[in-house]
């Protein structure tokens, strides 16, 4: 299965998200293209170019991922994708795009339930603790070392 993921954003967060990828997977860097989208850009610019990257990627199948559902990235991807060769998941964010990228050589069904569960099983609260340098025995008072 051969499966090329294009991420379509406000600029310039596609290319961040394609940058901190590919600092793990470098490996992927045919694989995973972005289109950052300027506030300026005519929708049909955004249309022709994201038609292009998706074509470029020469991927028998498409995952593309946009940022925010009902902006400009997210409607012109509507617009490219068929629904069956390719598929669109809007709210991208890493945890997503990293999930992804390890599994893009799985079918495309079973890759876009991954994106899906990645992106929401990694937004999370997270507890916060004190650092173990807050723990000192009063005899510790005067030392006056910094822990970073």
């Amino acid at each position: 299965m051969n499966t090329g993921i294009v991420i379509i954003a406000h600029s310039p967060l596609a290319s961040a998200l394609r940058d901190c990828v590919l600092h793990v997977y470098p490996e992927a860097a045919d694989a995973v293209l972005a289109l950052d989208v300027q506030a300026d850009d005519p929708p049909e610019t955004t249309r022709l170019a994201a038609i292009k990257l998706m074509a470029q990627l020469g991927a028998t199948s498409t995952l593309v991922l946009a940022d925010v559902f009902g902006a400009t990235p997210c409607n012109v991807a509507q617009k490219v994708i068929d629904g069956v060769h390719s598929k669109l998941v809007a709210g991208v964010n890493l945890p997503m795009l990293l999930r992804t990228v390890n599994y893009r050589h799985e079918p495309l069904d079973v890759l876009v339930a991954r994106a899906l569960s990645g992106g929401a099983q990694c937004i999370m609260q997270v507890a916060v603790t004190a650092p173990q340098n807050q723990n000192r025995k009063s005899h510790d008072q005067n030392h006056h070392d910094h822990h970073q």
